[in-house]
């Protein structure tokens, strides 16, 4: 069964942060449907991702790399305005780009000593940010009327509600600031596209570079294989009707406090 069946017509996607982890996940398992019929895959550098080339020697057209930057405005609306001459509109909008380490220069912060003011800059600028720049550069491109997702993967610790442990005051404020911009989006992508369902989605654990130094006590079962952790939210996303427009939710399809 098509994993976006709920669009009910051929699909046309974008997944962003696209050569490794979830994003290179959920781009094999949308080409791998055939109600797909076109990929669009962003990363710094797709054009020569060693993992993006084996899917383009497969699919052929049906992949297109495109190489962005969330963090650079200028390199979105260059990837935007290949997307704009290469397709009529894109149906479904996965933004996966993410940050929470990276190496010596960021890691997250245990206590008040480690916050950094470059350190908060740069998770600003990938988790939330980069999302909203997606958005203002492809929001022409969703179909006005029909069924259209624009996903953005958040995370729980993102959720203010949620916080009982602190820490982590980069990816924690950055992923809170990500959740209000989709919020955002939802209200006014609603006035343009009609049939939009933009929401933030929490992946859970999943073994990828992002969360592999933080993954002991997890519990059994609750490490998701990216391929895994892209199925259940595909299935998350084709379950989401009109009313959860705006909304937070979790890999199994719970929703999640603000």
């Amino acid at each position: 069964m098509s994993e976006v069946a709920a669009f009910g017509r051929p699909v046309t996607a974008l997944v962003s942060g696209a050569s490794r982890g979830i994003g290179h996940a959920f781009v094999t398992r949308l080409l791998a449907d055939p109600a797909v019929t076109r990929v669009f895959a962003s990363a710094r550098g797709a054009t020569a991702s060693e993992g993006l080339a084996p899917l383009a020697a497969e699919h052929g057209d049906r992949l297109r790399a495109l190489d962005m930057d969330v963090t650079d405005e200028a390199s979105v609306a260059r990837a935007a305005g290949t997307v704009k001459e290469a397709a009529r509109q894109v149906d479904l909008v996965i933004n996966v780009a993410g940050l929470l380490h990276d190496g010596d220069a960021l890691q997250p912060e245990r206590r008040l000593e480690d916050v950094t003011p470059q350190g908060l800059q740069r998770g600003f600028a990938v988790n939330a940010v980069g999302p909203l720049l997606v958005a203002k550069h492809l929001h022409s491109l969703l179909p006005k009327r029909d069924r259209a997702v624009f996903a953005s993967l958040s995370a729980r610790v993102g959720s203010i509600g949620d916080n009982r442990l602190g820490g982590w005051y980069a990816y924690r404020a950055s992923k809170a600031a990500q959740n209000m911009i989709t919020r955002n989006l939802s209200i006014e992508l609603r006035r343009r596209a009609r049939g939009i369902v933009c929401v933030a989605l929490h992946p859970g654990t999943v073994d990828t570079d992002l969360s592999r130094p933080f993954q002991r006590g997890v519990p059994d079962g609750k490490l998701f294989s990216p391929d895994r952790a892209a199925r259940q939210l595909l299935q998350v996303i084709d379950g989401l009707g009109p009313g959860d427009n705006g909304g937070f939710f979790a890999w199994d399809g719970q929703p999640i406090p603000w």
